[in-house]
C-alpha cells in the first residue's frame, strides 16, 4: 500500500469508489456507514449495472482506478466472472456491484436498514461528489 492509500479515510475511499462507478454509469450508488455495527469493515458501497457486462465494466473501473491512482488493490474479489454480484474487499470499504435482479433478490440495504446512508448521483460536479443524503442520515460513507 502506498502512503497516499494509507492516508485515505473510509469516507474518502467510498467517495472514490462511487466516482469510478458513476464514471461507468452505475445506477443507484449508495454508501452504507457500518462503523459501530460491523467488526469487519467501515462501510459498503453498493451499486448496479444494467447488465452483467456493465457490472464488469464498473468493477474494472474501480479496480484500475484505485490501483493506478492510489496504489490500492482489493484483498479479495468474488463473482467477477459471472458478474451478477461482484464483491470487492478493500478492507475499510467493501464494494458490491450488482445487476438489478440480483440486487433486488438480496436486498443488502434492507439488511443494514438502520445505518446511515449516502446516495451518490451523477451530475456536472467532479466524480465522487455526493448527491443528497437520505432523510435522517448523516453525511458519512
Amino acid at each position: 500500500m502506498t502512503q497516499a492509500a494509507e492516508a485515505l479515510t473510509s469516507e474518502q475511499l467510498a467517495e472514490l469508489i462511487a466516482g469510478y462507478a458513476l464514471d461507468k454509469k452505475a445506477q443507484d450508488v449508495v454508501a452504507l456507514d457500518l462503523r459501530g455495527v460491523s467488526a469487519f469493515t467501515d462501510g459498503f458501497v453498493i451499486c448496479s449495472g444494467t447488465s452483467d457486462r456493465q457490472a464488469k465494466a464498473i468493477h474494472d473501473a474501480i479496480h484500475f482506478g484505485l490501483k493506478k491512482e492510489h496504489g490500492l488493490l482489493p484483498r479479495r474479489v468474488e463473482g467477477a466472472q459471472e458478474a451478477r454480484w461482484i464483491l470487492m474487499d478493500y478492507f475499510d470499504v467493501i464494494v458490491h456491484v450488482f445487476v438489478p435482479e440480483t440486487r433486488d433478490f438480496y436486498r443488502l440495504e434492507s439488511l443494514w436498514g438502520d445505518v446511515p446512508k449516502r446516495r451518490f448521483e451523477p451530475g456536472p460536479e467532479a466524480a465522487g461528489d455526493a448527491g443528497e443524503d437520505e432523510p435522517g442520515t448523516t453525511n458519512a460513507a
